[in-house]
């Protein structure tokens, strides 16, 4: 019998419905843990998305892992390099390694989505931002040691600004 991409041999995770440890990431941006690497023996981890109306995760670029995003409420758009689009519930896009990307609440409903990562990892990323934001307003050199740590650059994107005015979204700090 093959062990399965959990790497242990008839090992079952199950997350109920609403089930999942909750954090909050941002100003308007949650997150819902729901399988871990240690799950999938580091193949990928699903986190789930809240966002609330205004919200925006500002460009950013993925060294280390994919994402593939999936639309479960309201609308969220997407931007990766010189692409958009606004996608509501059923829509999926994938935000390769390397890309540019940010993603923002679209509409006047708070949304939701689901994020698989892969290979898993950048979910302690969330882990520890959590831990982060718990403890209070986040202190942006603290804030910017964790992306490195993980890889992440924040970038400046000459588009933004436009985003930000076209959707009415809450700009990011500093």
């Amino acid at each position: 019998m093959g062990q399965g991409i959990s790497g242990v041999a008839g090992a079952v995770k199950v997350v109920e419905p609403g089930g999942g440890q909750a954090g909050g990431l941002a100003p308007g941006i949650g997150v819902v843990f729901k399988i871990d690497g240690e799950d999938t023996g580091g193949a990928l981890s699903i986190v789930e998305h809240p966002f609330a109306v205004g919200a925006l995760v500002p460009p950013h670029r993925h060294t280390m892992e994919d994402e593939i995003s999936i639309v479960l409420e309201g609308e969220i758009g997407f931007r990766s390099e010189d692409r958009e689009v606004v996608l509501g519930p059923g829509g999926y896009v994938v935000k390769p390694r390397g890309e540019v990307h940010a993603m923002w609440n679209a509409g006047a409903t708070p949304a939701r989505m689901i994020e698989v990562i892969s290979p898993a990892g950048f979910e302690r990323f969330f882990h520890e931002l959590t831990a982060l934001t718990a403890r209070g307003a986040i202190d942006l050199d603290e804030e910017a040691a964790l992306s490195a740590r993980y890889q992440l650059p924040f970038v400046q994107a000459e588009w933004l600004p436009d985003v930000i005015a076209r959707y009415g979204l809450t700009p990011p700090p500093g």
